[in-house]
């Protein structure tokens, strides 16, 4: 049998042939979840010779004690908390305890109390440069909740602070990607991304993110300056579109009179007088009135 086909000696010359551990084929992000805490895996967990021992003499003291040790031992927490029982240092098998009345160990015991309730935090200003190389400031507000307790305790350190600092580390990655009328326009498409994305990412940690929303923007004043003669430039060009277009609608209207009036003289003299009529309506000028032609020529005539 050569060196190669030796059980536990691989050669380093096989190269691509070499045994490779399963642990070690696996993706780097299953290895991460395999050592998370999982509350499914409580029941498995044993304190052992030494535990059992130690948790009998808690009991038996605690007896002996009674009733003093009884007032140690009665714990209780809020309708909003629930209380994460460790035991020798493990977490106890059951899940969280709560709300009301549960009864710990004075020796072996230990709790760790954790609030249910919706939080709120704002997310500080944050300085971005866009899509198109614009810097802007945006904050905004997130509101989450710890959906399971035993994770929210065992698989990270401080949940609160690690959802504030990921919630500005997602702002950034999400706007970043943004250009700046998107970010205007599209504010609501871009908390969704926020919160879908923050919501993967601390599953892990038990903690569900409810709602995000963006607060303010804040623009450069250059910027500002520059978006507003941008602005009034255009709405004077569509406004002298708008006048033209009317007087070129008046102009055919006027048109259209005009030959309606040619067809008919008395319908000038009738619309001289209406208009004598509207300028007589305010008393504060004089009129000089011209009479036709026609009918002086038979004031004459008749005068004849």
């Amino acid at each position: 049998m050569s060196l190669a086909e030796t059980p536990g000696c691989p050669s380093p010359a096989l190269g691509s042939n070499r045994v490779i551990p399963a642990a070690m084929e696996a993706d780097p992000a299953d290895q991460l979840k395999v050592r998370r805490f999982d509350d499914k895996d409580q029941s498995n967990v044993s304190l052992g010779c030494c535990g059992w021992i130690l948790v009998i003499l808690s009991y038996f003291f605690m007896i002996i004690s009674f009733p003093l040790s009884i007032w140690l031992c009665m714990k209780i927490v809020k309708e909003y908390e629930r209380a994460i029982i460790f035991r020798l240092g493990r977490i106890l098998a059951g899940g969280a305890k709560g709300p009301g009345l549960f009864f710990v160990l004075p020796c072996t015991d230990s709790f760790v109390k954790v609030d249910m309730r919706t939080i709120s935090f704002d997310i500080p200003p944050q300085e971005i440069l866009t899509k198109d190389s614009v810097t802007v400031s945006v904050d905004g507000v997130v509101y989450y909740r710890v959906q399971n307790a035993i994770l929210a305790v065992a698989n990270i350190t401080n949940a609160d602070s690690a959802t504030r600092l990921l919630a500005q580390t997602t702002l950034r990655n999400v706007l970043g990607t943004k250009n700046l009328s998107q970010i205007l326009s599209d504010r609501e498409e871009i908390a969704h991304n926020m919160q879908t994305t923050l919501d993967v990412a601390t599953d892990e940690w038990g903690i569900k993110v409810e709602r995000v929303e963006i607060k303010d923007v804040k623009l450069p004043v250059q910027l500002q300056r520059a978006m507003a003669a941008e602005a009034e430039a255009s709405r004077e060009a569509r406004a002298k579109v708008i006048a033209a277009e009317g007087e070129m609608n008046a102009s055919r209207a006027l048109k259209e009179a005009a030959m309606v009036i040619s067809e008919s003289p008395a319908a000038l003299q009738l619309r001289y007088l209406q208009t004598l009529t509207t300028i007589a309506a305010e008393k504060n000028s004089t009129i000089v009135f011209p009479l036709p032609m026609d009918l002086v020529q038979n004031i004459m005539g008749a005068g004849k």
